[in-house]
């Protein structure tokens, strides 16, 4: 197998993908704007050849690079990043060069917020209203009609980037003084904790591989207040979550692909669905997946791509929690301390990139333990402030 794979070297945790490509037998085709010489050497080793670009961006410099590869190997069988930022320039890639995947044409519903909410009704998933904003009157007229607070956000984006809550009409009416020059969608504010329905699909679409996580609040929030967030794996998924996600797999007919999806359990108990992301959750969460399994999903996913296997059986014995920490903050506790009291639960910790900071924090923690109540004692140790 040929595999194209697109910008290996970011997320920096994402090079073991390639690695477990190579190990299995694939011809593994690296893409990407990062010189040569600055990839780390498990990646170089990974690649049977790389090819760089000075901007990405450039499509032109992307279809020179897929021609090279297929002059040099033959067919391109497959191409992913794994992220979502690229999802699109996959698509392209994939519908030019008659690559297995998704293409141009099945993005609409995955891209595009406004489009999710007839795939999540397919499912039988209850969402919040929503409509796209056509101009300042009827956006207001709907804002009255649902009621304060109101969520605005790009219809298409990645995270939770421009993406607003307004209490009143006076915010609402500023946002849109001027019109936007993008797209944007309005959508009630749903009250609830944000869970999460993760995991893995084989060739004929089968889900291989499940993981639930329970967000401490949500990423707009993070972002808009600069403050910290924490999540975890559940290690028991909540029957109706799993059955929504199963369905919104169906729906989608997702294969070969991992996936996210992004609930509120409202304080009622319901479920909402929110949003689709057709890759793995971000930041360090594919090591979560491990952590709370003691298996290796990277290796798992290019099992999969090659082999249509996934060899493991996981029980989820651990929750698995991500404490992020921000570094304009006065914390009472340093790392050393820190490290000092739990180490025994804490799997692995690290400096977090700055494209992910806002989110994310600046240095990241998995902890990992079979009681929640473990890991949420270590998250008020690590965050508490002086």
């Amino acid at each position: 197998m040929n595999f194209v794979f697109l910008s290996p070297h970011f997320p920096p945790n994402y090079y073991q993908f390639c690695v477990h490509l190579r190990n299995l037998g694939a011809t593994v085709l690296g893409l990407g704007d990062e010189p040569y010489d600055n990839l780390r050497p498990e990646l170089r080793g990974a690649l049977n050849e790389y090819y760089w670009v000075p901007n990405m961006h450039n499509y032109d410099d992307l279809l020179r690079a897929m021609g090279y590869f297929t002059h040099r190997y033959g067919k391109v069988d497959g191409l992913d990043s794994l992220s979502e930022y690229w999802l699109e320039t996959e698509a392209r890639l994939r519908t030019d060069f008659n690559v297995e995947g998704l293409k141009v044409d099945d993005l609409p519903p995955i891209k595009h917020k406004s489009l999710m909410k007839a795939k999540y009704k397919a499912a039988g998933v209850n969402t919040a209203p929503g409509v796209l904003i056509q101009s300042p009157e009827q956006a207001c007229q709907f804002a009255e009609e649902v009621g304060y607070p109101i969520i605005v956000k790009p219809d298409v984006g990645v995270g939770a980037a421009k993406t607003y809550k307004f209490e009143n009409a006076d915010e609402l009416d500023a946002f849109l003084d001027p019109m936007p020059p993008i797209q944007y969608f309005l959508e009630k504010y749903v009250t609830g904790q944000i869970q999460t329905f993760d995991g893995l699909t084989d060739h004929n679409g089968d889900v291989v591989f499940l993981n639930s996580l329970v967000f401490s609040q949500g990423v707009m929030e993070t972002v808009n207040e600069d403050s910290e967030i924490y999540y975890y794996t559940q290690r028991v998924i909540p029957p109706d979550l799993e059955k929504a996600g199963r369905r919104i797999v169906k729906v989608y007919g997702l294969k070969k692909r991992f996936f996210h999806f992004e609930f509120f359990r409202t304080p009622e108990g319901k479920l909402v669905g929110l949003e689709v992301n057709m890759r793995p959750p971000g930041g360090l969460t594919t090591d979560m997946f491990n952590y709370a399994n003691d298996i290796d999903v990277y290796y798992e996913w290019a099992n999969i791509i090659l082999h249509n296997k996934f060899s493991s059986s996981y029980s989820r014995p651990y929750h698995c929690c991500y404490i992020g920490r921000k570094g304009n903050r006065p914390y009472k506790y340093t790392h050393h301390q820190i490290m000092a009291k739990y180490s025994s639960k804490i799997v692995h910790f690290e400096e977090i990139s700055g494209i992910f900071s806002a989110a994310l924090g600046n240095y990241g923690y998995l902890t990992r333990s079979p009681q929640l109540s473990d890991l949420l004692e270590i998250v008020d140790y690590v965050l508490q402030k002086d």
